[in-house]
């Protein structure tokens, strides 16, 4: 049978190399931020719901021209609830519970669900997802871990995140089963800050350009 829940997932992801993942504590940044990024080349954005600004931080780059504004850290169907009453456009989960994925599929709500082993992995292939975010990549072995599991597993794609740097993402995005890769390294807390957008843009257009 074919699997469906990852349909719109794999289009986000095919759209650039790097999936920012963006923790933001001013709303006021939220616009400007979203921006440069786009403008950059990295137009998937994954907020995570960290901070008490996360869900009006959503709100407002969902109405960013060009942009595919994400929830991260979702953990509860309540923040599947809430992440969608703001404007996201996906979703992304550090792991899986039915109860997480029975929310997100009642919503409609396409989902970038979490696995760090093969037995998760294939749980989730089991529900009909075949595209999926590998986390805590680094911690969990990184690229010798992920081309073991794309071995016997070579239907699920993967979106590695955690510890994923200019330094070592080509070797991921070099990997058959990895689609794209989720960093923070594009955003980083002091340039936000500082609202320097424009050195912003320019780390995301070096990010598009990976793998390619």
């Amino acid at each position: 049978m074919e699997n469906t829940r990852s349909t719109q997932a794999r289009k986000l992801c095919a759209l650039a190399p790097i999936i920012p993942v963006l923790v933001v504590h001013d709303v006021a940044h939220a616009r400007p931020l979203a921006e440069a990024l786009v403008r950059g080349g990295l137009p998937v954005l994954e907020v995570t719901l960290r901070t008490p600004a996360a869900l009006a931080v959503i709100a407002e780059m969902a109405k960013v021209d060009g942009g595919y504004v994400g929830a991260g850290t979702l953990v509860t169907p309540d923040d599947v609830v809430a992440a969608v009453s703001a404007g996201a456009r996906f979703g992304v989960s550090p792991g899986a519970t039915n109860a997480l994925l029975d929310a997100t599929e009642a919503a409609g709500l396409p989902m970038l669900p979490g696995a760090a082993t093969a037995s998760e992995a294939m749980n989730l292939l089991a529900r009909g997802y075949d595209v999926q975010k590998f986390f805590p990549a680094e911690a969990s072995g990184g690229v010798a871990a992920l081309t073991g599991i794309g071995a016997p597993l070579p239907q699920i794609t993967f979106c590695p995140t955690g510890g994923i740097n200019p330094g070592n993402a080509e070797s991921y995005l070099s990997l058959p089963n990895v689609i794209c890769a989720g960093g923070s390294w594009v955003a980083p807390n002091d340039l936000v800050a500082a609202g320097k957008w424009d050195e912003i843009e320019t780390l995301a257009r070096t990010a598009s350009r990976l793998g390619r």
